[in-house]
């Protein structure tokens, strides 16, 4: 059975809920990358305690700016799930590799989906 116009209300919400989130996340880690280095970590001096300090330092670094580029990555696909629902509502939750649709309680979490989730061949178009 296609969304109803309800429950493709509530994913619009869901969506637009989400990318508030990611955009403060994102936000949150250019605040991060623009401070200095003695006001991410926390220091009171510029000299590190311990050489592995530094390397925590730089693994923390690299975690932030490896979930920044998911993030990124998340919003675009939100992006792109907002301007389906826009254009084409009645084809929104129809999965892209089989034409089947996808359950709305998998929209609901992650109402970015455009696939039901399941291993199948690729359809023919």
């Amino acid at each position: 059975m296609p969304l109803t116009a309800a429950q493709r209300q509530h994913l619009e919400r869901r969506l637009l809920e989400e990318r508030r989130r990611v955009l403060t996340d994102l936000g949150a880690y250019s605040e991060t990358t623009n401070a200095t280095e003695q006001e991410r970590s926390g220091d009171l001096t510029v000299v590190p305690l311990h050489a592995a300090d530094l390397g925590t330092d730089a693994n923390r670094e690299e975690l932030e700016a490896a979930n920044a580029t998911r993030e990124s990555a998340e919003l675009e696909e939100i992006d792109a799930a907002l301007e389906r629902l826009y254009q084409t509502p009645e084809r929104f939750g129809i999965c892209e590799t089989s034409g089947e649709e996808i359950p709305f309680e998998r929209l609901d979490i992650i109402p970015w989906a455009r696939t039901c989730g399941k291993p199948h061949e690729r359809r023919r178009a």
